[in-house]
């Protein structure tokens, strides 16, 4: 028996409760056993919680628990960083709206056409969750009321702030009801996180856990290099490590696209993530290196923020963040559910008071040791494992995982076993193909059909 505390053991309707069984919740994470009891007597909360904690449903199910579905104005608005973050919540909130029927969730971020969300505003909505900017974009041209909402949230608080939100976040508050429950969630907590809540809320309640997960999996390696060096160096302990895949930070977009750059001129799979990229780029780009079809993703902490990856072997700090709990939290990506990461940092001799500030953070001694003591263990970084095959056809089609799958391993004679992971989006479906066989399952698909109807494919 467990002794985590049960999601039975807070007041919910059973409806709720059912739903919540189904989706495989059974017990509450910390930061849902801290703030649940509170969120669902009206309390507002300043939680400190990171991505992986589970703070979706922390805020989700007390602000679904007070809607009225009859009435299609909205009732609730989660406010995020990033379009990612706020596609996830998007799912997420789905997911744990189905105890009612008819509960509208509806997605307004920057980088997607206007016109459609205004369309589908018109239609009514229940929990609308958005960027900062377009929020904004829609309460000006009078498209947005949310004069009614009973509940705000301000997800990954601490993000916007650094993103230069705040004024935007203030313009959005002020068009709600004073009389609103307003719940902000932060991974950190900086002095701006004080002076928001004392602008926003009433009487908050400090609800913090543990904000990152023990480093204790995760070996950490600072190497130094010169400055004009660092590119160098980078592949060098690439060449030395050979970590099947990774997540390269940077501290800039330029030197995300220089980074991406030099490895792709030494023929080293990688893309980039960040802000300038269009939506359907970056969903392309996260579903390729989620099936492994992408060996390294370079990106900023911006980009990567709402960025849940399973089973990460390592993590790459090309620079040094100034902030050590940033550093943390960078690492912290790897060597999750018990398994070994690694953390491979680079840094010039004269940052040694970020290694210094890094180990006071972490209560731990930290040596820094020359990149150029490293042996080559590779003469080459190998080629990933699966390319990833997409699918002109996803969920509006009614496409499937277990069509696209059929559709390979019956008429198209693939192997199941050298199929990988199939991701379907609204429009397109991605799926994985152990690199041998992408050909073949290629030219199967063009000449054959999903679902009885024959979709375009191409190689991504």
């Amino acid at each position: 028996m467990s002794d985590k505390p049960l999601f039975s053991s807070i007041n919910l309707p059973p409806s709720q409760l059912e739903n919540l069984a189904s989706l495989g919740y059974a017990t509450m994470t910390p930061i849902q056993e801290k703030s649940l009891p509170l969120a669902l007597e009206g309390r507002d909360l300043i939680a400190q919680a990171k991505t992986g904690s589970g703070k979706t449903a922390a805020f989700g199910i007390p602000l679904l628990n007070k809607l009225n579905p009859r009435f299609f104005g909205v009732q609730a608005l989660v406010m995020c960083p990033t379009r990612e973050l706020a596609a996830q919540v998007c799912t997420e909130l789905r997911k744990l709206a189905r105890f009612q029927q008819n509960i509208k969730v509806v997605s307004l971020c920057g980088g997607q056409s206007i016109g459609p969300q205004i369309g589908s505003l018109e239609h009514g909505a229940h929990v609308v969750v958005g960027t900062p900017g377009r929020l904004k974009d829609h309460l000006r041209k009078q498209t947005l009321d949310i004069s009614q909402i009973q509940t705000l949230v301000l997800d990954e608080a601490d993000r916007m702030l650094e993103m230069g939100f705040v004024d935007d976040i203030s313009f959005i508050a002020e068009q709600s009801p004073s009389t609103r429950q307003t719940l902000l969630f932060s991974a950190t907590y900086p002095k701006d996180i004080q002076s928001l809540s004392r602008q926003f809320q009433r009487e908050p309640v400090d609800v913090s856990v543990e904000s990152v997960h023990s480093q204790q999996h995760i070996d950490q390696r600072f190497l130094t290099c010169e400055k004009n060096e660092r590119l160098d160096a980078m592949l060098q302990a690439l060449l030395h490590f050979v970590p099947n895949s990774a997540v390269i930070f940077c501290n800039t977009k330029q030197t995300v696209r220089d980074v991406c750059a030099y490895l792709d001129t030494n023929g080293v799979s990688a893309e980039a993530i960040h802000g300038d990229l269009e939506q359907r780029e970056r969903d392309q780009v996260l579903t390729q290196f989620k099936q492994q079809s992408i060996a390294y993703l370079v990106a900023t902490d911006v980009a990567a923020r709402g960025l849940d990856i399973d089973e990460l072997p390592a993590v790459v700090n090309y620079e040094l963040p100034r902030d050590p709990e940033v550093y943390v939290h960078r690492v912290g990506r790897t060597g999750r559910a018990g398994k070994e990461g690694l953390a491979i940092s680079l840094m010039t001799q004269s940052e040694g008071y970020k290694l210094a500030d890094i180990g006071l953070y972490q209560k731990r001694d930290f040596e820094a040791t020359p990149v150029k003591s490293l042996t080559q263990t590779e003469p080459l970084l190998p080629a990933p494992r699966f390319v990833s095959l997409c699918i002109a056809g996803g969920r509006k089609h009614k496409v499937r995982p277990g069509d696209v799958l059929g559709a390979l391993t019956g008429e198209a004679g693939i192997e199941g076993k050298t199929v990988g992971k199939i991701n379907v989006l609204d429009y397109v479906t991605y799926v994985a193909i152990e690199r041998k066989q992408a050909d073949k399952a290629l030219g199967r698909l063009l000449n054959g059909k999903i679902k009885g109807r024959k979709f375009k494919v191409r190689k991504v």
